[in-house]
């Protein structure tokens, strides 16, 4: 039995990870700011990536096609990453009916899901820049706290 549970756990432990977001525990270990700091550095990456497809559009060499594969599995991650981190930490444990803004901040954070999802479906500078716009717009409420 023991040996059937340490292969179990064995096994466990090569999965890769996925939760990126933080416990939905009332641990008060937040970083807000960095949380905002990241989905911008994904944004960022959603931009290159767009601006490398535009540049391997129509070439048909395999090198060129693993790239193209490559870049935009690499965009849909990153936009995905920002989505989660919207939905999986502000919305549930930061945006809250109390807050006297509340309206007001839902639809900042809604806005950059869907500039997320946007992102995902196209591949253009223009969306992705549409999602930086987006996410920075978020800074106003989480500002960088000094330690």
């Amino acid at each position: 039995m023991k040996r059937w549970i340490a292969g179990l756990i064995m096994t466990f432990s090569l999965l890769p990870a996925t939760a990126l977001a933080h416990c939905q525990v009332p641990c008060g270990i937040y970083d807000d700011y960095a949380r905002v700091m990241l989905m911008l550095e994904d944004a960022a990456t959603i931009e290159k990536a767009s601006a490398q497809m535009k540049a391997l559009a129509g070439k048909t060499d395999p090198q060129s096609v693993n790239q193209m594969v490559r870049w935009v599995n690499n965009k849909e991650s990153h936009a995905q990453n920002v989505i989660a981190t919207i939905s999986d930490y502000f919305l549930t444990q930061r945006v809250k009916p109390s807050q006297k803004d509340y309206a007001e901040r839902l639809a900042k954070h809604h806005a950059v899901i869907l500039a997320a999802m946007k992102a995902k479906q196209q591949a253009d500078g223009k969306t992705a820049a549409a999602l930086t716009a987006a996410v920075a717009e978020l800074k106003v409420y989480y500002p960088e706290h000094k330690h």
